[in-house]
């Protein structure tokens, strides 16, 4: 059931000395925050709902993450909020396992429950409930989480665990870029958990690099030794060697530049991977979607809309490119695209940026990005948004 204060009131109300299916179903209560479980307790609501049957959960994403209340093979579920996203709510049809899950609104899951598992409306059950006014209270705060504003201890070293790792450095934009095709995505819309999956992923939060791994692992799982392959030629160059050293086919790509734009240098050139994709960033919030990109070596992305702003926000705030162009893309996995002038491009209307894809010739491919807040620009100059603020 949903878990803010409204609909955990209401859904008590409706199962008042009533029951939780006895062993035919479950219902689980996900309180939207420790305050508004603390006045529940207050209020009376939690003792009504666990003498029903009701197992109450702490806040957290798990199941829209898909680490609790997965339904079962052939289950049916209905939920207050829903993420039926494959691998979030049991469907896995390629496996041979198929829920079935549904969106209903909290007071008639309540009344559902109530009425022994029917699906059933929560008209008729409210008649006679008064609305009681949610009394906020900070404590379960202000005596748990360390407040440690204006008092920090900076003589303290961090505690580090062994699978907690400190962030990459990620380098400056320059002037102009090299783009190589990692993936290419053909699907309607791709989804964060596409991006980068949950469940199986989650002991490496705290570790980028380990948890950069699992990036498309679902969708491309040649992605990573790719972008790991790119990563390692624009290591070269920042380290003063020869990047065709690591890539020798870019002496072929450099000499085609030179012939159309003249002094063209590897060693002045950033090279980076990218990801095309239809409709990226539909879901979840996660700002790994596009971290795990960034830490191994992604600098923009390419596609026709994003899916959701804070998506295409990470993608900023990490320093990528947020590239979109219309019609079908004209290159595949394995081509590069060159971007010059890329900076300027950025302090201009962004609305027709050339860039060209590079074979035997050229062929120009005309991007462009949807405008940018001036913060918004500095960050991917400076690289991301960590660089951003260290530099400011």
């Amino acid at each position: 059931a949903g878990g803010n204060y409204g609909n955990v009131m209401a859904a008590a109300h409706i199962l008042k000395q009533a029951s939780c299916g006895n062993g035919n179903f479950t219902l689980d209560v996900y309180p939207s925050s420790q305050p508004v479980y603390l006045d529940l307790v207050r209020k009376g609501a939690v003792a009504s709902l666990l003498e029903a049957g009701a197992i109450f959960k702490t806040a957290f994403c798990g199941p829209c993450f898909g680490a609790g209340d997965t339904p079962a093979n052939n289950a049916f579920s209905i939920r207050h909020t829903t993420r039926n996203f494959p691998n979030r709510e049991g469907s896995k049809p390629g496996n041979g396992q198929f829920a079935s899950v549904a969106l209903m609104d909290a007071r008639s899951i309540a009344a559902t429950a109530a009425n022994g598992g029917v699906l059933t409306s929560a008209e008729g059950y409210m008649d006679d409930y008064v609305e009681t006014p949610y009394d906020y209270d900070d404590q379960p705060y202000a005596t748990r989480v360390y407040q440690g504003f204006g008092q920090a201890d900076e003589g303290a070293s961090l505690v580090y665990g062994p699978n907690i790792k400190d962030w990459p450095d990620m380098e400056p934009l320059a002037d102009s870029v090299l783009l190589k095709v990692c993936s290419k995505i053909m699907d309607p819309v791709t989804t964060t958990d596409e991006l980068i999956p949950s469940g199986e992923t989650s002991s490496y939060r705290s570790n980028p690099l380990g948890l950069a791994e699992f990036t498309l692992s679902r969708r491309d799982p040649e992605y990573v030794g790719r972008a790991k392959a790119v990563d390692k030629v624009e290591r070269a160059r920042l380290a003063g060697d020869c990047p065709a050293g690591v890539d020798p086919a870019l002496k072929d790509v450099f000499a085609v530049l030179r012939a159309h734009f003249g002094n063209v240098s590897m060693k002045d050139v950033e090279i980076g991977s990218m990801i095309y994709c239809i409709k990226p960033g539909d879901g979840s919030a996660r700002e790994q979607a596009a971290s795990c990109q960034r830490v191994l070596g992604g600098l923009a992305n390419i596609c026709q809309e994003y899916a959701t702003k804070r998506y295409r926000s990470n993608v900023i705030n990490w320093g990528m490119l947020p590239f979109q162009m219309e019609g079908q893309p004209d290159f595949e996995i394995g081509d590069y695209i060159y971007v010059p002038d890329v900076k300027k491009a950025l302090d201009g209307d962004m609305k027709a940026i050339k860039a060209y894809v590079v074979g035997k010739d050229l062929r120009e491919l005309s991007l462009y990005i949807a405008p940018m807040t001036d913060d918004e620009k500095k960050i991917v100059k400076a690289g991301c948004l960590i660089n951003y603020n260290r530099n400011r």
